[in-house]
């Protein structure tokens, strides 16, 4: 059993991913914003697996998150593909305190890319002079989820990968 879950220990984490997406836990979020949770899994795996498999794997959690979401006129498949594939490109780092670091900051830049692509859906899709106001709540929320996707990301994100590497090496 213990075999199993050493085995399958990523696919399990991926699971979890809706889970907390749904939940939006408050006690964690600034200016009722959330960290954008599905790079906290996507960052370490595409690291770990390349990113052809980051690219796949943006494609399935973007692709499970715009279901989970009520509002279908908009997407996050594009912002998670291309993070999962700058992702793949990126190597572990050796040294642990940089990686720590770098996981906040590689983070951060992939939750803005991110949250820039889904706000320009929304601008394009709402087009309008009257529409102009919802530029700076809009620009916000971005820098509201930036900096707590960065503050989060080096727990997360290490602890993610020291994970994916042992359930690797138990595997070869």
């Amino acid at each position: 059993m213990n075999k199993f879950f050493s085995e399958k220990l990523s696919i399990i984490s991926f699971i979890f991913i809706p889970i907390i997406f749904l939940w939006h836990p408050n006690w964690l979020g600034i200016l009722g914003v959330q960290p954008y949770w599905p790079l906290f899994w996507l960052l370490p795996w595409s690291m770990i697996n390349g990113s052809i498999n980051g690219l796949l794997f943006g494609l399935f959690l973007g692709l499970i998150l715009d279901s989970l979401t009520l509002d279908n006129n908009f997407t996050q498949i594009p912002g998670l593909i291309l993070c999962g594939f700058l992702f793949g490109r990126i190597k572990v780092h050796r040294d642990i305190l940089v990686g720590h670091f770098r996981y906040g900051l590689i983070c951060s830049l992939g939750s803005f890319l991110c949250g820039t692509l889904y706000f320009l859906q929304i601008l394009f899709r709402n087009f309008s002079a009257s529409n102009s106001l919802i530029i700076i709540p809009g620009v916000k929320n971005i820098l509201a989820e930036v900096f707590l996707t960065g503050f989060f990301a080096p727990f997360i994100c290490s602890q993610l990968l020291r994970m994916f590497k042992s359930s690797r090496r138990k595997l070869l």
